[in-house]
């Protein structure tokens, strides 16, 4: 009877084990974090979308692991977010070439950080709704030949480069006879190679242009009446989350409770509180 019973309990024991490991699995698959945190990923240095700065003014939030915070707009959104699905935020700061696999592979529960829903993302992650739309259009520097160009074609034999795995730099084949230069993991070395003439131009969404030209008054901002032709999918910003996520239909509606006059509010004071050194 003894004999019986033990092999009952194990066998009940084993089961309990059992039920539990599905539970952690289907938690992880779902793009959850165990506890009451709201992991988001960025690379922080994408201003005025996530900067790094050394203290919590303009409601800055501080990275994990790090005596730095992170600010920007896409920390007003992610901020937005956890409140609104009742969880802490964190955030960790992440290159943008590993903010994928981290998301995939369940390091952080999001990715917040300016992102474009391409194709060829939507194969490895999903999308949210989309939080911000933006125009392509180019840095120069002020005072050379390209400051008054009106079309992208005018760029013909200028080096022209943009920031590595996005589809700002492919875009650049679209002006004929362009020099195209090897692309730059980050905007502060592309900002850098401008200013020493390596480049004499780089491919930018609005926002970082306005704030490369507010910080250095060198850099100027052209925008075309002829540019880029882009898809919607490549100038929309969505957040990034696993596949099926339990979060994406959740996300949404707090994002929709968002009006568009606050989110243009929240990009202004964005530019305006971004640090001059980005």
């Amino acid at each position: 009877m003894r004999n019986k019973l033990l092999m009952m309990m194990v066998l009940m024991v084993s089961a309990m084990l059992l039920l539990a490991g599905c539970g952690t699995s289907d938690k992880q698959a779902s793009g959850s974090s165990d506890d009451n945190t709201f992991r988001v990923g960025l690379e922080a240095g994408y201003a005025p979308f996530n900067w790094t700065q050394n203290d919590d003014s303009n409601g800055a939030v501080k990275i994990k692991g790090s005596s730095e915070y992170a600010s920007g707009y896409d920390v007003e959104i992610a901020k937005k977010v956890a409140e609104g699905l009742g969880k802490e935020l964190v955030i960790v700061k992440t290159e943008w070439d590993g903010l994928v696999p981290a998301l995939v592979s369940g390091k952080i529960d999001a990715i917040i950080a300016g992102m474009s829903p391409t194709a060829d993302r939507k194969e490895t992650v999903d999308f949210s709704d989309s939080y911000y739309k933006s125009n392509l259009v180019m840095v120069v520097k002020k005072g050379s030949k390209y400051e008054k160009a009106s079309s992208i074609q005018d760029f013909k034999g200028a080096k022209v480069t943009a920031q590595l795995n996005t589809f700002h730099y492919s875009v650049i084949d679209q002006i004929e006879g362009v020099e195209k230069k090897t692309a730059m993991d980050n905007f502060p070395a592309m900002r850098v190679a401008l200013e020493s003439g390596v480049i004499d131009g780089y491919v930018s969404e609005r926002p970082e242009a306005v704030s490369a030209s507010t910080a250095n008054d060198k850099f100027v901002m052209v925008e075309f009446k002829e540019g880029f032709k882009t898809s919607e999918e490549d100038t929309s910003i969505a957040v990034g989350l696993q596949k099926d996520s339990d979060l994406t239909e959740k996300i949404n509606k707090i994002l929709a409770d968002i009006p568009e006059k606050e989110r243009t509010s929240l990009m202004d004071n964005a530019i305006k509180n971004q640090p001059a050194a980005e």
